[in-house]
Order: structure tokens, then C-alpha cells, then sequence
């Protein structure tokens, strides 16, 4: 027998190399997030930043909530619509609403948004607090959808259930950084809430990384209260090590919530918006639930556009850099007194959405979304046609446009980068 084993031929390299060749087959193939409404959404790690559109949330947007106990479907429908036409890559649906029945609010309005085809081209994040809810919307949609969100704060075996549940359903889950103590508010316990959810869920519910997106909570600063003063540097940092640590899951947040002392003042919110976003993106931030197609312009070198944006620098700033009080006192101050009176309003240059779709020469691209893979042809042709390059690459020399303006009094010209 060993003389026959011997006399067989060897395998060729080809052969030997073959699991290597599959297993980098499937290691990158699990670092695909693959979701989908009518048309698929593959979401990898050089696809850039994903925009979750959040004006389809009862809890956070006001004209939508009015238009839900109204029973004002089409409206509501049109307001899902300008989220895709703002350039949103998925859709945040919420009905968390006391005075209606969120379960049959949630399944009529996903129904209703089945037969419109501009809109549910694009993936459904089903957002409620309650599960009932989430299972309603579940039953009902099409396609791969996201839950947001499942926690550990009422133990671990729930969790289980209701992740082995949405793994049945087929969909993706965020998970928050929430368990039987409360809400993670310091970067130790988001990262421990995190690590713990994700043994669970990889070991114990088959669940694949690449369907895994940590919500490491973005909490409100800038409320007066010292504690309060690192929220932002935390989740930001909390966002690299998941990225770190945790291989092949994803990092969204709801962008929003870091304003909320500054209701009303939407000047100040959207700079600070800006800000955050900058710094969360270079940390790893896969996905956020903003408001699509109104996020200010934040490029970190140039002075001209961020003259609204100063206060938002301050609160948000460098992730590795430590929050003092006094800028949040300064924050707390302007608050009170009404900032907008104090801040240049923005002007016509600076309120081009730095995340949306933008469209010149026949070309569309994703302002804020890793481009680093295009061709030097391409950017040619991004300088011939006006400098929109110059937003996408960051060149300071190559393809920059300048708007030029009369003066408010006559005599001067306002020049905007």
C-alpha cells in the first residue's frame, strides 16, 4: 500500500493553494453587507458612507408625525420620496407613537410604500423600540431589510430570541449599546456591550459579522452638565475600536441626537452635524440616519466654509483631542442667548449637501464617499467640467470654482471657495 501511495503524482500548486484561494474568497465576500428593496445594495468597506434618511421617523420629525395621525398617507409618502430623491441609500421607518396603533400604522405605510417603486428601490430600516412593531414591518416588507433595533437591557435571552427571530425574517440588525444597566454613556462600556453582543450573536444565534451594525449611541452635548462633555470623543472612539475589534460588522449612528440642545436653532445643528460626521467617517462610521440631501459642506482646511460651523469644531473637534469646559460653557451660552443673530448665515455656496448626489457633465458621485479608487482620466474629466472634483478629492489647487457676487451694500465683491 505504501508503494502505490508513493507511486501516485503529487498535486500540483494549483491544487494546494486551492482552500487559500477559497477562503480569501469567503473572507471577502463576508465583508459585504448585502441588503436590498427592488434593487440591491452592497455595502463594503469602499463603498463610503451610507445615508440612512431619518424624515420618515413619527418620533423625530414633526410634519411627518402630523401627517401620520392625520391618516395623511400620501403625504407621508411624499416625504419618503424626497429622502430618495435627497440621496438616501436606505429609508428609516418609526410609528412610536402613543396616540395610534404603531403595529398597524408600521404595516400600512410599508405597504402602501411596496407599490411605489422610486422609493422602495431602496433598503427599509424598520425602527421601533417595541418588537411587536418590528415583527409587523418585518411580515411586510420586501427584499433585505435592516431592524433597528435589538438590545440586551432585558438579558441575554431575549436578545437571542429576537436576533435568531430576524435572522429567520432574513434581515440585517442594528444592535445598541444598551444592556440590563442602562445605556452605554462612556466609551468602557460601549466597547464591553459591544464585544459581549457580538459573541452572542456570531456564537450562539449563526449570526454573520457582515450583518452586524453596532449603534454605540451618539448622545447630546453641550447641555450644561459636565458629564455630558465627551459624549462625541466617546462615540468616536468607540466607533474605531469596534472597527478594530470586531471584524466585518458595521458602525451607524443617529447623527441627530448630538444637537438636541440646540433645537430650533437648525444654524448651529447642521454645523455641528458637519463637524461630527467629518471626524465619525474618519474613525470608520459606516451609516448614519440624517436628513438627507441637508447636510452642510465640512472640508477641514478651509476656513471660508465654516465660518457658521465654528462652535460645531469646538464641541466636535479631533477625536484624540479632550473636551474643556469652557468650550462647552461657550456652547451652553450661545444656546441660551440664540446663536443664529451671531453667526454669518450661510450662503448660497454653503448649503450644497456634502453627502448627496451631485450630477454635472453627465457624472454622478457621492460627495463625502471614498473615491480614492478613481482613475486619473476620471478627474481630468472632474476639472474640465467646473472643479466638482475639487469637493470629492479635496484639491486645493486643481478644479476649484469660485462664485463671485455683488455685495449687499454695492461695493464689494463676496467671494465663496
Amino acid at each position: 500500500m505504501a508503494r502505490e501511495a508513493r507511486a501516485l503524482p503529487n498535486r500540483d500548486a494549483s491544487e494546494r493553494a486551492a482552500p487559500a484561494i477559497q477562503f480569501v474568497i469567503r473572507n471577502s465576500q463576508s465583508a459585504v453587507l448585502q441588503l436590498s428593496g427592488l434593487e440591491p445594495l452592497k455595502i463594503t468597506p469602499e463603498f463610503g458612507f451610507a445615508v440612512i434618511g431619518e424624515r420618515t421617523n413619527i418620533t423625530g420629525s414633526p410634519k411627518f408625525s402630523k401627517m401620520i395621525l392625520s391618516e395623511n398617507f400620501e403625504g407621508a409618502l411624499a416625504i419618503a420620496r424626497q429622502q430618495v430623491q435627497g440621496g438616501a441609500n436606505l429609508l428609516d421607518v418609526n410609528m412610536d407613537e402613543g396616540m395610534i396603533d404603531s403595529e398597524a400604522a408600521m404595516t400600512r405605510f410599508l405597504n402602501l410604500l411596496g407599490s411605489e417603486p422610486d422609493i422602495t428601490r431602496i433598503p427599509i430600516v424598520i425602527d421601533s423600540s417595541k418588537w411587536s412593531v418590528i415583527e409587523a414591518g418585518l411580515k411586510c416588507v420586501q427584499g433585505k431589510p435592516v431592524v433597528n433595533s435589538i438590545s440586551l437591557k432585558n438579558g441575554e435571552e431575549e436578545f437571542l430570541r429576537q436576533a435568531r427571530l430576524i435572522r429567520r425574517y432574513g434581515a440585517a440588525v442594528i444592535v445598541m449599546a444598551f444592556d440590563e444597566r442602562g445605556q452605554a454613556d462612556n466609551l468602557q462600556r460601549k466597547t464591553d456591550i459591544c464585544a459581549r453582543a457580538y459573541k452572542l450573536l456570531t456564537e450562539q444565534a449563526d449570526f454573520g459579522a457582515s450583518d452586524i451594525i453596532f449603534d454605540p449611541n451618539v448622545l447630546t452635548i453641550a447641555t450644561g452638565l459636565e458629564e455630558h462633555h465627551n459624549y462625541a470623543v466617546d462615540f468616536i472612539q468607540a466607533t474605531r475600536w469596534i472597527k478594530a475589534n470586531l471584524p466585518g460588522t458595521r458602525v451607524s449612528g443617529g447623527v441627530s441626537n448630538i444637537s438636541f440642545s440646540f433645537r430650533g436653532n437648525n444654524t448651529v445643528r447642521e454645523a455641528m452635524h458637519a463637524a461630527f460626521l467629518y471626524h465619525a467617517i474618519q474613525a470608520g462610521l459606516d451609516m448614519g440616519i440624517v436628513n438627507a440631501g441637508q447636510l452642510a459642506v465640512y472640508e477641514g482646511e478651509r476656513q471660508s466654509a465654516h465660518q457658521r460651523g465654528s462652535m460645531a469644531r469646538r464641541a466636535c473637534g479631533g477625536a484624540s483631542e479632550t473636551r474643556s469646559g469652557e468650550r462647552h460653557r461657550r456652547l451652553h451660552r450661545y444656546r441660551h442667548r440664540g446663536s443664529a443673530a451671531k453667526m454669518q448665515a450661510p450662503s448660497r455656496c454653503d448649503r450644497r449637501p456634502a453627502y448627496g448626489r451631485h450630477e454635472r457633465g453627465r457624472r454622478s458621485f457621492w460627495i463625502g464617499q471614498n473615491v480614492s479608487a478613481a482613475s486619473g482620466q476620471e478627474r481630468a474629466g472632474d476639472e474640465e467640467s467646473g472643479g466638482v472634483s475639487d469637493a470629492v478629492h479635496g484639491s486645493r489647487e486643481n478644479g476649484r470654482h469660485q462664485a463671485a457676487r455683488p455685495h449687499r451694500h454695492g461695493h464689494r465683491q463676496r467671494r465663496c471657495a
